[in-house]
């Protein structure tokens, strides 16, 4: 075995326990608070993390064989199976980002009228419309017999055989816009909600800002070091949305681009994709489901005091059950003593 080919195998394996954990960790904050179940975004984060959480147990495990032993890990129905299923979770999870974004985008720029813009209602349908794009291209492939092993990303994906080349149009065609209608609408959708957001939160920070700014000035007796920390919450109010969005656009552009960019690239006959590079590409993208439990819940401070609060109660509950059992061992100390002694 390579180092490149260790260093793979070990990216796949941290890849996949990191994702499997921070995705469960957000199912559970959603099964122990019903403040969060109560919000309507909380649909299309859990469609995000079951979709993370399958794409997790079923694709990385596949491609880890796929790198191991540098050959079709499993048999061809099988292979069909795990293809499919990476179309969809993969398709389905794109969409779930974009809802995500376009409901911060009403939330934001609509705030009065948020509440009858998106109701459950509307969410169940974005989320049914997802479904049904993810379920079109996937089943697509699934027909047209376009799922297989690859050798270049050492993985059941969709990919077309060397015997089929009769079909190199048609799969061309299917790829460019399989990848025009997930990646790049996602993208266009990421970068217009989360601009339009970006405007309005710097909208409020300057009036803010003018707000703090005639505050300061009527307040002549106030200590410096207090007009120095106002100055610099308002550059930290300024900083803080510009950061969350670029986190927001560059995550999903960082780890979806290059697998995209050489999809498209390999359609080309003259052009020769490296292996290595295949399965990097590969784990850029599913390095995107363990970071999305981050980007998306895990920062902000509800869920981290859900986990917070989970934690303790798990804590408490062992420090009981220890304090429990070390009480009952002096117990039974302490009665074999006193049987010694009347014996």
């Amino acid at each position: 075995m390579s180092i490149p080919e260790f260093l793979l195998e070990v990216s796949v394996v941290v890849i996949a326990v990191v994702s499997l954990l921070t995705n469960l960790s957000v199912l559970l904050c959603f099964t122990q608070s019903a403040e969060l179940r109560s919000h309507v975004p909380g649909l299309f984060i859990l469609n995000l993390s079951f979709s993370n959480i399958l794409l997790t147990v079923i694709n990385m495990p596949a491609t880890f064989l796929g790198v191991a032993k540098s050959a079709k890990p499993f048999g061809e129905l099988f292979c069909q199976a795990v293809s499919f299923s990476e179309t969809f979770l993969t398709t389905n999870a794109m969409l779930s980002m974009a809802a995500m974004s376009m409901d911060r985008w009403i939330a934001v720029v609509f705030p009065l009228s948020y509440s009858s813009k998106m109701r459950y209602r509307d969410a169940f349908l974005i989320l049914a419309f997802s479904w049904l794009h993810s379920l079109t291209f996937s089943l697509t492939q699934l027909l047209m017999d376009w799922g297989g092993y690859s050798h270049t990303y050492a993985s059941c994906t969709v990919h077309l055989e060397g015997k089929s080349r009769s079909q190199l149009s048609t799969y061309a065609s299917f790829t460019v816009l399989y990848h025009l209608s997930s990646f790049v609408l996602c993208l266009l959708v990421l970068c217009f909600a989360y601009l339009k957001v970006l405007r309005v939160a710097r909208s409020h920070c300057k009036r803010i800002d003018v707000i703090t700014v005639q505050t300061l000035l009527l307040l002549v007796d106030i200590h410096p070091s207090v007009k120095e920390r106002c100055v610099a919450e308002q550059k930290k109010r300024r900083q803080r949305a510009t950061k969350k969005i670029c986190i927001f656009i560059g995550s999903f552009f960082f780890c979806f681009s290059p697998y995209v960019i050489t999809r498209l690239v390999e359609l080309l006959p003259s052009v020769h994709i490296p292996r290595y590079w295949g399965i990097t590409t590969k784990c850029l993208s599913y390095a995107k489901a363990s970071s999305d439990p981050f980007v998306y819940c895990l920062l902000r401070q509800q869920y981290r005091k859900v986990l917070v609060s989970v934690i303790s109660r798990v804590l408490r509950k062992d420090h009981y059950l220890l304090s429990a059992h070390s009480l009952s061992s002096t117990l039974d100390t302490t009665d074999d003593n006193c049987i010694a002694r009347i014996t």
